[in-house]
């Protein structure tokens, strides 16, 4: 007995049958295809095979005792490991019911009794040559989905790092250093980190979003690249006019940050993103910009980048200690500050940079 084509034959297949003749019948035809058979003679027996190595392929008789090939079936495509493996039903009735009946388990095909070598070769080559196709159709799809994944990726990197740089120029026209902002996010994370720990706020911050809140810290002002220069570097006071300018600066940075990511998922990073630009200066007491939000109104992201703003501006352009700058905001919880948040604050201060 030969297959007509031997390269697409080779595998394993494993014969399930009671009767041992018949086992030895189909072990011959497997044989002559250049496959190797594996042995055994109940629906126990081949889930036992089944824990080892996997096999290409499955023909398996229907009337066994203890275990039928509808069970053993049932049983294989319940699985995750082995829910693929090709079964091809053997029975010495070709009952239309009971073909239909092993289909409805996951079969894939069915071979009556008795054993037609010609038939069997054909019909397993059949099967084995699916088998291969899909398998190489999901590896495909694997590579292709990493391929994919691999390039967004890539495109989230670019975006960032586009943000990045329209950060620096916005730091540069207000006259703020790059230190500023790493000292900014770096006291983010220790503050929402300390927060995690909080019954107040542990259930509403996760690691991902205190990875989200650090790197979106830094973007905070990223809108005052719309800000003209003499406005962001005027040591004075401000007129009307120029303070209205330099309040759309929230507005500004996040429909920036909306329209650089038009066509992207929605994800964490963004979400805290615009919500910290276009929020940082909202006040607790309802008197901040540019919405007026009051309390929990004010998204938490936004919240921890205020205190922590304030607290890194009170320590560095302020020349405050560390005393100081807790002192100044204690004034401020309750108005300013989320009065919870400036308490957790306070007992991570010494954490802070």
């Amino acid at each position: 007995m030969s297959c007509g084509n031997q390269d697409t034959c080779k595998g394993t297949i494993l014969i399930v049958d009671d009767v041992e003749s018949n086992r030895l019948i189909l072990e011959e035809i497997i044989k002559g295809m250049g496959c190797r058979p594996v042995l055994a003679q109940g629906g126990r027996e081949a889930l036992s095979a089944l824990q080892g190595s996997q096999p290409q392929l499955i023909l398996t008789d229907i009337s066994m005792p203890g275990m039928d090939g509808y069970e053993l079936c049932r049983l294989i495509k319940g699985q995750e490991a082995t829910r693929d493996i090709p079964i091809i039903f053997i029975s010495a009735f070709d009952n239309p019911r009971a073909i239909a009946e092993g289909l409805s388990y996951g079969g894939e095909d069915y071979i009556t009794k008795p054993f037609v070598p010609e038939v069997i070769q054909a019909r397993v080559g059949v099967h084995l040559r699916l088998n291969e196709a899909r398998r190489e159709l999901m590896e495909m799809n694997r590579r292709l989905k990493a391929s994919i994944d691999e390039q967004l990726c890539q495109i989230e990197l670019e975006k960032k790092n586009i943000l990045s740089a329209l950060a620096r120029i916005a730091a540069q026209n207000s006259g703020r250093e790059q230190e500023y902002f790493r000292r900014l996010g770096h006291n983010c994370r220790i503050l929402a980190q300390g927060m995690q720990l909080s019954p107040v706020f542990g259930d509403k911050v996760s690691d991902d979003f205190i990875e989200a809140v650090e790197l979106a810290a830094p973007l905070c002002d990223i809108g005052n690249i719309g800000v003209p220069k003499e406005i962001l570097q005027k040591e004075g006071a401000l007129t009307g006019e120029e303070a209205a300018v330099m309040q759309a600066h929230t507005k500004t940075g996040a429909r920036l940050l909306k329209d650089l990511y038009v066509n992207s998922d929605y994800n964490d990073f963004i979400g805290v993103s615009v919500d910290v630009i276009r929020h940082h200066h909202e006040k607790w007491d309802g008197s901040g910009y540019p919405d007026g939000l009051k309390g929990r109104e004010i998204p938490l992201a936004a919240q921890i980048v205020s205190a922590m703003a304030r607290y890194t501006e009170l320590t560095e352009a302020a020349g405050c200690s560390r005393q100081e700058a807790l002192a100044a905001m204690e004034q401020e919880a309750g108005m300013a500050v989320n009065p919870d948040i400036f308490e957790i604050c306070s007992k991570i201060s010494r954490q802070l940079c």
